[in-house]
């Protein structure tokens, strides 16, 4: 990922501010695959976590 590229929510489309707290950029959760790295906003990663733990495909979170 380049430097200006913001990291984005595959969910719901926010992006990942550089100047929030740092607290709130630690929760976003990433998912590396072959299709590249994908992103989580701390409030989908918290709705989703059993399937995200559970490794279900996301098409059933």
């Amino acid at each position: 990922m380049g430097e200006s590229d913001t990291p984005m929510c595959v969910r719901c489309g926010s992006q990942r501010d550089q100047d929030s707290d740092p607290a709130v950029l630690l929760a976003w959760s990433t998912e590396r695959t072959t299709r590249g790295t994908r992103w989580l906003c701390p409030d989908c990663a918290r709705a989703h976590v059993r399937g995200i733990e559970g490794k279900l495909p996301d098409e059933y979170w």
